[in-house]
């Protein structure tokens, strides 16, 4: 598939000019013209650019990609690295954000709604750009058991901050969006699930009367850019593979 042809069929889809990001989306790093193999992942680090030259893919497609705001803008040490190897290997790098975060059927958001089993799954409004989501769970859980539910789905142990009290509604954002819980306390649920925690999400989640689960960034963000790495193969035919780098946090 003709470079520019994929990303404009990305850019269709996920629409990143309605967002206003910390980052550029689409293609961020040029590349062949013409690409057989994408290697999708989270994070763009030197460890999936390496699994990718051992691919020997033509493109790269990550959630986490580079020139973030307010970062260096010099290119050295970790930064020069990274697109010397890319540069060196004519590879492209597409990176999707926020876009990824909110489509409504591929996005982070609603593809940890199905991994978890989530009924009634929606962004809790209709904004394109919508970040949270809310839903119930199919039966009551107390709050170990909704642990064991992220343990055994994400493969990551999460931190609980308890509410005590029975969990049946919940609402989330995938990834670093620990500082939404008071918008999701507004919403009268349960339970808040993100990927990290901050000192002061602890206190925020007892005085607001919610459970609160920092089930990992990583581990809450890998489902989007599989998604959307398997409707590369249906709609284009491509030959695409995820690679899975977990990370601690």
């Amino acid at each position: 598939m003709n470079r520019d042809a994929l990303h404009d069929a990305l850019n269709e889809l996920l629409k990143p000019k309605l967002f206003k990001d910390y980052c550029p989306n689409g293609l961020q790093v040029q590349g062949k013209s013409e690409i057989k193999k994408v290697i999708t992942g989270v994070t763009a680090s030197q460890a999936l650019i390496e699994r990718a030259i051992e691919a020997q893919a033509d493109a790269i497609l990550v959630h986490h990609g580079y020139f973030w705001k307010n970062e260096p803008a010099v290119v050295t040490g970790m930064k020069h690295q990274r697109l010397k190897t890319l540069l060196e290997h004519d590879i492209n790098l597409f990176a999707y954000h926020l876009p990824l975060d909110a489509h409504p059927q591929l996005g982070n958001n609603a593809q940890l709604a199905k991994v978890l089993g989530i009924c009634c799954a929606q962004a809790v409004s209709d904004r394109p750009t919508e970040l949270m989501w809310q839903g119930e769970l199919a039966q009551t859980m107390d709050e170990d058991d909704f642990a064991e539910l992220l343990l055994n789905e994400l493969d990551f142990k999460p931190t609980v901050v308890s509410a005590n009290k029975p969990i049946k509604t919940v609402a989330w954002c995938t990834g670093g969006a620990q500082s939404m819980i008071a918008e999701a306390a507004r919403l009268g649920v349960d339970a808040y699930i993100s990927g990290e925690i901050s000192e002061s999400t602890a206190h925020a989640a007892v005085e607001l009367g919610v459970h609160y689960f920092a089930a990992g960034h990583h581990a809450t963000e890998r489902f989007g850019v599989k998604a959307l790495g398997d409707y590369l193969i249906e709609h284009y035919a491509l030959d695409v593979a995820f690679i899975d780098l977990p990370i601690p946090v």
